[in-house]
């Protein structure tokens, strides 16, 4: 199947999900709550909702969404010269250095037609030519009027050129590139999501004769062995292709979240019982890529004469599993130090402070966890919470701990 094609399905699977979980958040709040204030109901109870597909069938949908097909008809997806040649076009700015004619040594940038202006010779066409050709070409037309010319050519400038870059990054789309290299392009599309693989980003290219020809490259490797990325040199109506992770065997995640490739930050949603007075609080923080649960913490700043820091949930979407997973944390040991108590944080994440409240919450996601198809059902369940905020912290439970 043709590599389009397969990103309009997802496109289309995307927008259903979009509606399905629209409708799911749209659902009278009454009912929300009664699941909320009702935790102590028997175990087991039947889901509210069936699951179209089976659990199996979604944990596929999930890993195949953005994977990348292993070949593309009419692509060579063979490592080829051409990603390594740099061809000019309108824009490229030349330094031509003349030997021992200073008075024709000149610098100019490429117009619009591809023709570059040459003292003596005129309008030169240089478009499409390497630069080892450009030097050659000048050097013939020189020839016609002075005797054996020696012709230097440096690219001082290159032109911007626009790509597009697909799959698993915060803003995927059409980019303008100043700098068209490879990790100026994740950077502009936002950095990569906690969901990407960047150990074989995909690059896709059109051949001036029609030729579509592929290169896949490495980032994740040289991170992990500190050494200098692998900066491809990107042209104009390039397309790339950042996969969805879905084996992390030897794959470090936060080596990837400290980096300068990743989104620069994440949210966190936070639902913090609080002191009756307040009534507790229902939003979300902003924090750097890379941070911790005692991070958080410290962003959030709980009343101690109230809540019970010692038990509180972190709640995050599993997409290979395909369901929410809770982990119960010690907020007191984290800060003291312990790491087995202070994992790093991913986007969307929730914490629950409140001992009641996490019960109220865990209760709500059993009963929710199976129609979540992907993180944008986790994340609109914890928005239409928001507008059940005034009877989620109501005292009809129990007070914060």
């Amino acid at each position: 199947m043709v590599f389009p094609s397969r990103l309009t399905v997802a496109r289309v699977s995307c927008g259903a999900a979009s509606l399905l979980y629209a409708l799911a958040a749209g659902l009278p709040s009454a009912l929300l709550i009664s699941l909320l204030m009702e935790p102590a109901l028997a175990q087991g109870s039947p889901a509210l909702i069936t699951p179209p597909v089976s659990p199996q069938d979604l944990l596929e949908d999930a890993r195949q969404r953005l994977q990348l097909p292993d070949a593309f008809d009419g692509i060579d997806l063979d490592p080829t010269p051409e990603f390594d040649v740099y061809r000019l076009g309108p824009g490229d700015t030349l330094f031509v250095n003349v030997l021992r004619f200073p008075d024709l040594t000149f610098q100019n940038t490429i117009d619009l037609e591809g023709n570059l202006i040459v003292p003596l010779v005129g309008s030169l066409s240089l478009e499409g030519l390497t630069v080892p050709e450009a030097r050659q070409q000048i050097r013939q037309a020189l020839d016609r009027y002075v005797v054996d010319p020696q012709v230097d050519v440096i690219l001082v400038a290159q032109r911007p050129v626009q790509v597009t870059v697909l799959g698993e990054v915060v803003r995927p789309g059409l980019y303008p590139l100043n700098a068209p290299q490879l990790s100026v392009a994740l950077i502009s599309a936002g950095g990569a999501t906690t969901f990407a693989d960047l150990r074989m980003i995909r690059v896709r290219r059109q051949l001036q004769n029609g030729k579509l020809i592929e290169r896949d490259v490495d980032l994740f490797t040289p991170l992990q062995t500190a050494e200098t990325l692998p900066d491809l040199q990107l042209a104009d109506g390039d397309t790339i292709v950042i996969p969805t992770l879905t084996a992390n065997e030897g794959y470090d995640r936060n080596l990837i979240a400290r980096s300068t490739l990743a989104q620069p930050q994440i949210n966190v949603r936070v639902l913090n019982y609080g002191t009756a007075a307040r009534g507790g609080s229902l939003g979300a923080v902003q924090l750097p890529n890379g941070s911790t649960f005692a991070d958080a913490l410290t962003s959030i700043s709980p009343d101690l004469s109230n809540a019970d820091i010692r038990n509180i949930a972190l709640i995050r979407f599993d997409v290979q599993q395909g369901k929410a997973i809770t982990q119960e944390l010690d907020g007191k040991k984290a800060i003291l130090g312990d790491q087995s108590q202070n994992p790093l944080l991913e986007h969307n994440d929730v914490i629950i402070v409140g001992r009641t409240l996490v019960a109220r919450i865990t209760y709500a996601l059993n009963t929710f966890t199976q129609p979540f198809r992907d993180i944008l059902g986790f994340v609109l369940f914890f928005q239409s919470l928001a507008n059940s905020a005034s009877n989620l912290f109501s005292p009809a439970g129990s007070s914060g701990d």
